[in-house]
């Protein structure tokens, strides 16, 4: 009996031994978005504190299979375009589990754009033409501005009443300064009207940037009327938090710091930044300073849901000079502008296939143009909203239903301290069709009611389409078009203006848009050589003027007030090329032929206003071309811009009626001492050229910054 108990023993012990140490078994399918498997997908499964993970690949039908040691383990899932997707599993000795893990398209991928359509897709696939800049082109070019960046890109002009600090405005593709939508983390940057100041808009803590070219209201409604341009800040991406600090100086006793603070905090991502410019400027009165603050926010939930914060405040005061090459330069006159943004969005997904997004979104953009006593000018907007889709994705067909309201209130410098407020809801559906593996048609609509001006209904339609799968020297091509319709809202002050001699007009309409693209977009050299070619029409109408009546006992000097009198067109294309010669050496640059015309113009007041011009500040030829050299710890950048001779007036009887044309050259070093160093030269218009953006106000001269980044913890 003894000797039997003993047998029993042993084999017990051995069996638990060996179940101890039976492995387990982790199988599992990685899908795309759609619900389609992915190949080759990276998949890792690390044990908790150890140092070596097991790893393997998805095969065709996106499923994988590994067999591991008891225990609890993080799976880790990495395939380019798509988000890195990330599960906490527990296995116990001879299990096994499946697990279904669907990822998502990265917000922040250079091949991903998000502002195009309703859900995020690859650039190439997409009707619309879409520009990328990410943060690697960003920081090669030391750049610290938005509008400065902006103007390289194909159908951009600026305008800017000064160096630094004046007004800054764009246009783009022949519309005009208050038709491009921009959003920030998808809040809505515009103030009433679609007006866009860009004179405080850095680059702080900024990962990406797209442009999305022609009509879009469809998707994004009032403001998005010739296109969008959308700012996505930084997330935090490593485990270790990760400090990263710039400081640099130079000509015009200018300053500029910044400190951005992120990493990942188990199911907690953030990235909150400060950022600090400072300048004397160029002349009397010419100084700027300005204060960016800005945090990123995320928390994942559970595999299903997230929710994602939002912030950035803005806070500028900017001496005002004036058009100094005409006139003594004004020392009295300041300009601030306090600007503060806010998006809290939740994201769900509910199956393979459904998924939705709440947000709410606030814009408060607040200036004071000061030249006392002889005048101050305070205006201050509120724009405050809700948007709610949900999508249904399948590997042919992705559908999407939303919802948004908002309120656009504030009292503008027009309304003498009173308050105006209206009231804006829409509806919308977008729908994606790809009935083979090279064609994708799109359609949209959005039915916009507005207080001011009723109901408008707004239609988006498109295609691409891969005419040629190639490799090698001549690769694939592929050909897109579509046609959208644009609104924007008049002002508030022009809708609601209360001045007894020059009031607002209640029965305004919205400025309106149509738009014709059309493209081909080739790649050659096994990939490394991408051009493109895109045609576009825009037709402009129902667009504001303001136009003096006759004068009467109580206004002798006149009354007047706003209608919607003028038409214009804009017509031409953009030209891309990107050329990685070889990894050390990339060459990009585009063209832009943009011929606009006033085709009807009755209220205008200066000649240069009448039909058969070109638009304002609309140059019809300019371009740019960028370089790009990585060597060893070395990395150099110089980038040449150049416009022709653009409409202008000086608004002073003095006859002039066109800016001349102008070119500059950009030149950015940096040299690498450690991976956590480097030091940095930046010179901004090389050749010191003497040109204007508006007449009267001289650009900034050449100017030569240097300074230090330093990168502390984060990812080796």
């Amino acid at each position: 009996m003894k000797r039997l108990l003993a047998v029993v023993s042993v084999s017990l012990l051995l069996s638990a031994r060996l179940a101890a140490q039976s492995p387990a078994t982790l199988t599992g399918v990685i899908l795309d978005p759609r619900g389609a498997a992915i190949r080759g997908a990276h998949i890792s499964a690390r044990a908790a504190g150890a140092r070596v993970a097991v790893e393997a690949t998805s095969g065709d039908d996106g499923r994988f299979q590994m067999s591991l040691a008891p225990g609890h383990y993080t799976v880790s899932v990495a395939q380019d375009p798509f988000a890195r997707a990330e599960r906490e599993v527990d296995l116990a000795a001879g299990a096994s589990r499946d697990l279904r893990i669907q990822l998502t398209l990265a917000p922040l991928a250079a091949s991903v754009q998000v502002t195009a359509q309703t859900t995020p897709a690859e650039v190439v696939s997409t009707p619309a033409p879409v520009d990328v800049l990410t943060r690697e082109e960003i920081e090669h070019r030391a750049a610290t501005s938005l509008p400065d960046l902006l103007e390289t890109q194909p159908g951009f002009s600026l305008a800017q009443t000064g160096a630094e600090g004046g007004l800054t405005t764009l246009f783009l593709d022949g519309g005009n300064s208050n038709h491009a939508k921009v959003l920030i983390d998808g809040t809505t940057a515009n103030d009433s009207g679609g007006e866009m100041d860009f004179s405080n808009m850095t680059l702080d803590n900024v990962a990406k940037v797209e442009i999305v070219h022609g009509a879009e209201s469809a998707l994004y409604g009032s403001d998005a009327l010739d296109g969008v341009v959308q700012v996505f800040t930084r997330r935090g991406e490593t485990h270790q938090p990760e400090l990263d600090l710039t400081g640099e100086g130079g000509s015009f006793s200018t300053g500029r710091g910044e400190a951005d603070l992120s990493g990942l905090l188990g199911r907690f991502d953030y990235s909150a930044s400060f950022g600090y410019f400072s300048t004397e400027g160029q002349g009397p009165n010419d100084s700027f300073l300005n204060r960016t603050y800005s945090g990123n926010f995320g928390w994942v939930i559970n595999d299903d849901n997230s929710l994602r914060l939002t912030l950035r405040a803005n806070t500028s005061d900017a001496g005002l000079p004036g058009p100094t090459l005409f006139l003594p330069p004004n020392l009295t006159e300041f300009y601030s502008r306090h600007d503060f943004i806010s998006n809290l969005a939740w994201n769900g997904q509910s199956g393979r296939h459904w998924s939705w997004r709440l947000a709410g979104t606030e814009a408060t953009p607040r200036w004071v143009d000061n030249d006392a006593p002889v005048y101050v000018s305070t205006s201050q907007f509120n724009r405050a909203g809700f948007n709610a889709q949900g999508t249904y994705q399948s590997a042919v067909v992705t559908a999407t239903a939303g919802y948004a309201y908002e309120v656009e209130n504030g009292f503008p410098s027009g309304l003498s301290g009173e308050h105006a407020r209206r009231n804006n809801q829409a509806g919308y559906m977008e729908a994606r069709w790809t009935p083979t593996a090279r064609l994708i048609f799109e359609a949209g609509v959005r039915a916009e009611d507005n207080s001011s001006f009723g109901t408008r209904v707004v239609p988006r339609v498109g295609a691409s389409y891969l005419a040629r799968k190639g490799a090698g020297t001549w690769g694939d091509t592929r050909v897109r078009g579509f046609y959208g319709q644009g609104i924007v809202a008049p002002r508030l002050d022009q809708s609601f203006g209360n001045d007894p001699c020059f009031p607002g007009n209640p029965d305004l309409l919205p400025e309106r848009s149509r738009t014709v693209n059309a493209g081909v977009e080739q790649f050659l050299v096994s990939g490394r050589l991408r051009v493109s070619a895109d045609y576009f029409y825009t037709e402009l109408y129902d667009v504001i003027s303001f136009a003096f009546l006759a004068p009467t006992a109580m206004c002798t000097f006149g009354t007047g007030t706003y209608f919607n009198t003028d038409r214009a067109i804009a017509r031409g294309t953009h030209a891309v090329a990107e050329y990685r010669i070889n990894r050390r050496l990339t060459v990009t640059g585009n063209y832009t032929y943009d011929n606009s015309r006033v085709l009807q113009a009755p209220n205008a007041f200066d000649p240069t206003e009448q039909p058969g011009n070109h638009l304002f500040h609309r140059p019809v030829n300019s371009g740019n071309i960028a370089m790009n050299l990585a060597v060893w710890r070395f990395n150099g950048n110089l980038v040449g811009y150049f416009t022709g001779i653009r409409t202008d007036s000086d608004f002073m009887g003095l006859g002039l009626t066109h800016a001349p044309g102008y070119a500059w050259f950009n030149l950015a070093t940096s040299y690498r001492l450690d991976a956590r160093a480097s030091l940095f030269v930046r010179v901004s218009n090389l050749f010191d050229k003497q040109y204007q953006t508006v007449l009267g106000y001289p650009a900034l001269g050449r100017e030569i910054l240097g300074g230090v980044r330093l990168r502390l913890g984060g990812a080796q």
